[in-house]
């Protein structure tokens, strides 16, 4: 006897990162925090071990009145100036000549849900990254969807044949084409697509486009942490040379970019070439988010508007200095890592650097072995992540060659 639905996966979930969390805070508290690499957080951490909650952005949001917050907003597809502000946040620089909608999401998870969830029927198959965030895999399953891997890497570039081939075959096999690329700032590997790769992209799924209807999921969470700030949208420009077979929907995350990662809050992004197109999207999303969520946060739309306009220098200062501050960590843990011949995932920018392992059963005994030394990471499909978003530049010295030490005892 059941209570649930028959179509649906019963396997309690296992959520490998909150797991090892809680095992890293277990031996900090038995072993001392000095002794203990707790390489696992996916937040931004200070170098003292304190999360970041940038002032330029809680400060505001302290301020805002009680009864505001308390308040319902406008819209179950969210204020409209939050809605304006986050479409001109992503393109002020690289306006386009393309029809949109943008519908708030609880982060950026929420647009991901809505877009598996809404663009593909029970059955049909999407086209995800072999390695990725967890949670895309959950969120297909959860929708009763099947999955389609492709391989992230050829060498030290973007595999775009394992792209292609993945596209191939499922348009083989059904009406419609979706597909996720997580870019700029992979998680978890931190790996961001050149200008090239992008124009690659964009000229094969038009290709797509005159066989079936394609939607491209670019999930974006971690763009406000790229390195190179004034070029990380750049590669948008490609988005407009789209044809009229394709959408593009963008999962922002204002939960990322404003480190408030409890309040909830992002976006999801309709373009296309046809405001029919975007407008039947944009219908189908409204209609999922008021009978999955109904409402936003009042106060972290109006927080994310002001934050962003108003207090927008004080905003870009000080998440520069923590951007700096990433690239600090990630440049001393490269160094290591190259100079030792620790195998990792082509990393550009962002949270994370992923140690490169094919075989998952060798990648398990690495990361035993590397608990057995209190060094807790996270394991993802074919990798060990580290997160250097919450080490400091202290736990990052050196760390690649003790890393390097504990994988030659294991070969």
């Amino acid at each position: 006897m059941s209570f649930v639905k028959k179509a649906v996966n019963t396997t309690p979930i296992e959520d490998t990162v909150f797991a090892i969390v809680a095992k890293a805070a277990a031996a900090k508290k038995q072993y001392g925090k000095d002794q203990v690499v707790d390489a696992t957080i996916g937040s931004l951490y200070d170098e003292n071990g304190k999360l970041v909650a940038l002032q330029s952005v809680f400060t505001p949001y302290d301020a805002i009145e009680k009864e505001r917050k308390a308040k319902y907003a406008g819209s179950f597809s969210g204020n409209s100036d939050y809605r304006r502000q986050v479409y001109e946040w992503l393109f002020h620089d690289h306006p386009l000549p393309l029809a949109h909608s943008v519908i708030a999401t609880p982060g950026g998870t929420g647009a991901v849900n809505l877009t598996l969830s809404q663009c593909l029927d029970t059955g049909e198959c999407v086209v995800l990254p072999k390695i990725a965030w967890g949670s895309y895999q959950l969120m297909a399953t959860m929708a009763n969807l099947r999955v389609r891997t492709y391989s992230l890497f050829q060498g030290d570039h973007f595999d775009l044949n394992s792209f292609k081939d993945a596209c191939r075959e499922v348009i083989a096999q059904q009406n419609k084409l979706v597909a996720v690329l997580n870019d700029p700032c992979h998680n978890p590997t931190g790996y961001s697509l050149s200008d090239e790769e992008w124009q690659e992209v964009i000229t094969f799924l038009n290709e797509c486009g005159k066989k079936v209807p394609v939607v491209l999921l670019n999930d974006i969470a971690y763009i406000d942490y790229a390195y190179d700030l004034e070029q990380s949208r750049a590669y948008m420009e490609h988005f407009r040379d789209i044809n009229d077979q394709v959408m593009i929907i963008i999962a922002f995350s204002c939960s990322k970019s404003l480190t408030s990662y409890g309040l909830r809050c992002g976006a999801a992004v309709l373009l296309a070439k046809s405001q029919e197109a975007v407008r039947e999207g944009e219908i189908v999303f409204e209609k999922a988010a008021r009978a999955l969520w109904s409402n936003i946060p009042n106060a972290a739309m109006d927080n994310f508007t002001y934050v962003t306009t108003e207090n927008c220098d004080a905003y870009l200062a000080e998440k520069q200095e923590y951007i700096q501050l990433l690239k600090q960590r990630s440049d001393i843990f490269m160094k290591d890592a190259k100079a030792v011949g620790l195998p990792c995932y082509p990393y550009k920018e962002g949270f994370f650097i992923t140690i490169k392992m094919e075989d998952n059963e060798r990648r398990d005994r690495y990361h035993e072995a590397l608990m057995n030394r209190l060094i807790f990471t996270v394991k993802v499909n074919e990798g060990i992540r580290v997160a250097i978003c919450s080490l400091s530049v202290s736990d990052c010295h050196g760390l690649a060659i003790v890393m390097k030490e504990i994988l030659d005892t294991i070969d």
